[in-house]
């Protein structure tokens, strides 16, 4: 009889410290995932008009403006951004250049996936998630298979 318990029956258990490292990581990715759309965002905002207010960046995460202030916080305590009276949020060096690497990722996943047949709107939607939780390898695989394909 098979164990329905796992979704696998016949693939042993992984080694503990496996485990705990595959985990560390997914937590790690989740973590910044936050923190990378936040920059990114206030980029794309910045980018189109010129400045990233609090209310903006609410409306277009939909969440609260007492949970953007808080994120708005902790990214000016890791250096991340800047924030001025009555002027908004601006990224620091540190800040853009994350913004830049979060884009390039999310660009290298949605045009991985339309190379599979994943329609441009999918795509572009199921990017967001992947983007951050995918390895420096599996990413350069993505880029290299697009590249091939393309």
């Amino acid at each position: 009889m098979q164990d329905s318990s796992r979704s696998m029956p016949d693939a042993p258990l992984v080694d503990p410290d496996v485990h705990v490292e595959s985990f560390r990581q997914a937590r790690e990715a989740r973590r910044l995932e936050l923190v990378e759309d936040y920059v990114e965002l206030i980029a794309d905002l910045i980018g189109d008009g010129g400045e990233a207010r609090q209310v903006d960046i609410a409306a277009r995460l939909g969440v609260a403006q007492p949970t953007v202030a808080k994120m708005l916080k902790r990214l000016a305590e890791d250096g991340l951004v800047q924030q001025r009276p009555y002027r908004g949020v601006f990224l620091t060096e540190s800040g853009r250049m994350l913004a830049v690497q979060s884009r390039e990722r999310h660009r290298i996943v949605e045009h991985f996936l339309c190379a599979l047949g994943v329609s441009a709107e999918t795509a572009r939607r199921d990017a967001e998630g992947i983007e951050h939780h995918v390895s420096a390898e599996t990413l350069e695989a993505f880029r290299a298979f697009t590249e091939r394909k393309g």
